[in-house]
């Protein structure tokens, strides 16, 4: 099993920043894909940002790019999210999330991942 538990979260005015963080321990893959999603209150989940395990290739939801960064540590086995420029609409619960590799590329769905975290709040005020 694999344990992800994600920190950072908490209450910022709109234009300011936080950093989340996603730590993963338990069982180890060599080659997986981590992530970001959240969901507001009476919304679905939605994706936010995925990277590879190299850190080589990102993917990104089009309303965060250029404000949100996602970014690992392997020797950590640590995920981060930058989120900078926050606006009240990024409030929400953001979830991490680990899939293992099988070949193909950077994943949108939740269905596609195996393991999540508890969800950590952000809440962005105007």
């Amino acid at each position: 099993q694999v344990q992800l538990v994600e920190s950072g979260g908490g209450l910022v005015q709109a234009g300011g920043s936080l950093r989340l963080s996603c730590a993963a321990s338990g069982r180890t893959f060599s080659t997986y894909h981590m992530a970001w999603f959240r969901q507001a209150p009476g919304k679905e989940r939605e994706f936010v940002t995925a990277i590879t395990w190299s850190g080589s290739m990102t993917l990104y939801l089009d309303s965060v790019k250029g404000r949100f960064t996602i970014s690992g540590d392997n020797a950590k086995g640590t995920v981060y999210l930058q989120m900078n420029s926050l606006k009240p609409e990024d409030t929400a619960v953001y979830y991490c999330a680990l899939r293992r590799y099988d070949g193909l590329g950077l994943r949108r769905s939740a269905s596609t991942y195996d393991y999540w975290g508890q969800g950590t709040q952000v809440t962005v005020s105007s």
